[in-house]
Parts: structure tokens; sequence; C-alpha cells
């Protein structure tokens, strides 16, 4: 069924927004790494199930590598020759795929390898970029095997476009460079809290939700950002630099020491619930925290929840998120914003934060995104009208037109 689409080697820039879409060539080599003990521990079983077969009818060859410990993925593409591989897809949760971004962005090539097509299958328990981009695709939500059938469809169909991604730095000085989220307080609680539920696959969360409802605790920071302006709309271009393979410079922010630029907004409130910048729209398979978002609208959709928020209010919102309509309830404690940079200095160590789902130390950070960073295979949320030659159409739009 994939085999004779003639649009198997066209590569396309739109012009009008600078975006620019590819497909795999055919055949088409894959490199899979899959971590076997992600999600509940199934993932080597799903992907000689489900998605070799489709795969082979697609002409696409997979070489797996499984690994075998924390960070073997992030050794294996930064050391890898990629010049093997037409494509890097991970078969995991969002961690594996964390661990990917940022093990290609410490090569000396990095610029070069960012090039290469990024593809997530979900295997893990929150699947939230595969979530994300089967919602960018314009397809029903689905969650568990289905979800891996439609992210391994997209793959067979080999379209790929650019996404933002968001530099992360910290007080000790880890620069970080993520493609979801960074959380602290009560989500970030939820995530790792629940890691010892891990069997349970995506209803970890649901029993990690009510017991972190049951001690649910106040954190105390201070929290800026440089909201998105008029004149920001859309992916931000990074400045260039004369150093050569330079990492992209953060330069919306100044360093962590600093009191943050004047033009910024300062959080009045100092005491937080959760705090969490989302820059896809899925936090998880079940839950559609920022339905705005887009993978390249180079906005990172900031979330709140002041103190003083009972466990009924938090419930029900979470209950609505859902559904994605969560800020319909017009809860005064949540609090949403549209920004370019943000700053988070917790007054104590006490506490979790995460990015991508993975647990950092609680610590000053500060992050902004860097638009259209790498490539990620996609779906398009409607028929091209003529998907072989020369036209095809976004599969998302700003956020903000």
């Amino acid at each position: 069924m994939f085999r004779d689409a003639p649009c198997c080697r066209a590569l396309v820039t739109l012009d009008a927004a600078g975006d620019s879409y590819g497909v795999l060539p055919r055949p088409c080599r894959a490199l899979v790494l899959l971590n076997p003990h992600s999600g509940a521990g199934r993932a080597l079983e799903d992907f000689q199930a489900v998605v070799q077969p489709m795969l082979a009818e697609a002409e696409v060859t997979a070489s797996v590598f499984v690994t075998e410990r924390p960070h073997h993925a992030h050794e294996k593409v930064r050391d890898e020759d990629l010049s093997q591989w037409d494509t890097l897809v991970v078969m995991s949760g969002d961690g594996l795929l964390y661990e990917v971004v940022n093990g290609l962005m410490e090569r000396p090539d990095w610029d070069e390898a960012m090039k290469k097509p990024l593809c997530i299958l979900p295997g893990g328990s929150g699947n939230a970029l595969a979530a994300s981009i089967n919602y960018y695709a314009g397809n029903d939500h689905v969650a568990k095997k289905k979800l891996l059938m439609n992210c391994t469809f997209l793959l067979c169909k080999g379209l790929h476009t650019q996404m933002d991604l968001v530099s992360l730095s910290t007080a000790s000085g880890k620069r970080l460079f993520s493609f979801l989220g960074f959380g602290w307080g009560f989500i970030s609680d939820v995530d790792i809290d629940s890691e010892k539920y891990r069997w349970l696959g995506n209803a970890r969360f649901t029993l990690g939700t009510l017991q972190c409802l049951a001690k649910l605790r106040v954190y105390h920071g201070r929290l800026s950002y440089l909201p998105l302006g008029p004149t920001a709309q859309g992916t931000p271009r990074d400045p260039v630099t004369n150093a050569p393979r330079a990492l992209p410079p953060d330069s919306l922010l100044v360093p962590l020491g600093q009191p943050v630029p004047a033009h910024w907004t300062v959080v009045p409130e100092e005491e937080f619930v959760t705090v969490y910048a989302i820059y896809q729209s899925h936090l998880g398979t079940n839950l559609l925290m920022a339905p705005a978002a887009r993978l390249h609208d180079g906005c990172i959709h900031l979330f709140y929840l002041k103190a003083g928020i009972s466990r009924a209010a938090l419930l029900r919102i979470f209950l609505a998120m859902a559904r994605g309509t969560h800020l319909d309830l017009n809860c005064p404690h949540l609090c949403y914003v549209p920004v370019r940079a943000f700053r988070l200095e917790p007054r104590t160590s006490a506490g979790i934060m995460t990015v991508d789902g993975e647990a950092l130390a609680s610590e000053p950070v500060q992050g902004q995104v860097h638009g259209r960073l790498c490539r990620v295979v996609c779906g398009c949320c409607s028929p091209p009208p003529c998907f072989w030659g020369v036209i095809v159409p976004p599969c998302s739009a700003s956020c903000w037109s």
C-alpha cells in the first residue's frame, strides 16, 4: 500500500512561512532505538508484532538498537555515523527521545545531525509527543496500540517537518535541550512518584495523581517570563554567530545571577502548587494541556497554579484536561500565558523538577525557545492538493494565526 507512492523523494520548502517539509526516501534506512523496559515493558514485543510488518510493507529497513542502561541511547547517537541512516526512530517513552536529542546536540556536527528526521513510536507510559503528533495530524484521540499504529503509519508515509526545542540552563551550569516541557511541583511529583507503578502503563499517572492530591504541597519560588508579544508571533530565528558549529545562543536570557530584564513580567505570587512550561499539545496520552500548541509555533505555553486551590478544584482541572477544556473552568488559581522565555527560582532545594519527564535537582533554571531546531516525522491535517507533486501544505498553523 506504500510502495507505489511517487512522492517518496519530494522535498518542498514553503517560502511564505519559511517552513520546510520533506519525505523520507524509499527504500528508507531507519535506526530504531528501543527501550525494552519502558512503560509496561512491552516495547520490543509491540515493535515486532505491530511495527515491523508495517515498515516492511513501506520499504523501511529497520536496524534495532536495544538500550541496556540509562544514557545508552545518548551515547549511541552522539558517536554514531549518521550517514548510514535516513531517520532515527525512538520506540519508548518521551525520556528516551530526550536522551537522543541531547546526544545529538553534543556532537561536533550537531547542526547537520539535527537535520536527520526523528520519529517517536509510543512505547512508554506517558507518550506525550506521540499523542501530540497524532493530534496535529488531525486524527481521533487514541491510545495504546491504536496510537502506535497511527504513529507507525506516519513513519511509513514519511512526511517530516521542523520542530522547536527549548534550551534550559541551570544554576549548576547544565545546558539541556527539551522538546516537550519543564515542570516543577505537583505535576512533576506525580510523574516521578509514580515511577514505581510503571507496570500499570498510563494508569500509573491516575494513581500517582490521587496519591499526590492526598499530600498536596505548596512550593515557594519566583517565576518570571518574557511574554509572546505581537511582533514575536511565529518561530523566532536565532542570530547568526561567527563561531563554527557553536550551539545556538540564548539571546533572550541574561545570566541566572542577574535580575531579569525590565521588560520581563515577574509573577507577584511566590507560592505555587505547580508550574509547567509545555511546548507540545499533550502532557500525556490522555492530557490535552495546550490545545493551541504546534510543532514550530515559537511558543512556550506556560501554566502555573497558585497556592490556595482546593483538592476538589485541582482534580476538576485534571479531569477537564482530558478534553482540553481546563481553561474553560475559569479557575482563579490557574494561570496561562504564552511566552518566549521564562525563569524559575525556587526558594529551597526541596521538591522535584522534570524536563521531558526526567528528574532534575531543584535549583534556579531558565529557558528560551529556539525555532525549528530539529526535524520530526509528522502528519498532515488535510490531504495535500498534490501530495506527490510540489505542493505540501503545513501540518500545523501558528498558534496565533
